[in-house]
């Protein structure tokens, strides 16, 4: 397994080390993000979690569309996902998805990491996919998962989407692969993905801006399924923690 994260992490070094540019807020945008961070006054589980060690409520999260079914039990959420779901937005495919079931929990706060362990053993027809995601509107969002292709290989990777663009950057790693760690962390409006194959290893997959995600954010897990196809996809070992994606110690910044 160690000799397959060594490859996995090499491949995405070489293609998914992609920062997004950035794009003009639309006006749903901001006003989506001034309207979050009003509903949020006072209620921001995240801040409560790294102020007081306070435990992660699964109960909290809450569906932008729901999928086939969710079940929570104790620290696992099992979905089982819809057929003909999914999140992209016009590039290179020039067809817009935003229907895949999200489910997350806002925050106000600037630094932290979000953790999560997906699996997806039954994950067996193209395309399906489970993983992390922040998902502000249809048009700004950013998820990180793995998509099966075949019974050979299956992509590992990260989508970006500003201002209603997507980009896709991937590596391929063997089907046989049915387990995944996601570690999501914010800096400000900056975010890093990274994964592992064991929970405690983990190398980055991308690094981008988010222009719209200068306040409250939502953030979580999503599945979905693009064609015709259903699979139930297993999270657990979900958690909050200070940022894990430490300051730059390099090149300074540019002077204002």
């Amino acid at each position: 397994m160690n000799n397959l994260f060594n490859v996995m992490a090499m491949g995405i070094l070489a293609t998914g080390f992609v920062a997004c540019a950035n794009a003009p807020k639309t006006e749903e945008a901001v006003e989506e993000t001034k309207t979050l961070a009003i509903e949020m006054e006072g209620t921001d589980m995240v801040k409560a979690i790294l102020n007081e060690n306070a435990s992660l409520d699964l109960n909290a999260f809450k569906w932008t569309r729901e999928p086939e079914s969710c079940t929570i039990n104790g620290d696992t959420i099992e979905i089982v996902t819809k057929q003909q779901t999914d999140l992209w937005q016009r590039t290179y495919y020039h067809f817009q998805n935003d229907n895949a079931p999200v489910l997350q929990i806002p925050t106000q706060e600037q630094y932290f990491s979000f953790t999560v362990r997906t699996d997806f053993t039954e994950s067996h027809h193209r395309f399906d996919q489970c993983g992390v995601v922040m998902y502000l509107d249809s048009e700004n969002w950013l998820k990180g998962s793995v998509e099966y292709e075949n019974e050979e290989f299956q992509h590992l990777g990260s989508v970006c989407t500003n201002g209603g663009y997507s980009d896709w950057a991937t590596t391929a790693i063997p089907a046989n692969v049915k387990s995944m760690w996601y570690r999501l962390s914010r800096r400000a409006d900056d975010f890093c993905i990274e994964c592992s194959t064991d929970g405690v290893n983990f190398s980055q997959m991308r690094v981008c801006h988010m222009a719209v995600a200068t306040d409250a954010i939502k953030f979580g897990i999503y599945a979905c399924s693009p064609e015709e196809s259903s699979f139930k996809a297993v999270f657990t070992d979900m958690k909050v923690t200070e940022c894990m994606w430490k300051a730059h110690d390099g090149q300074q910044p540019d002077a204002e």
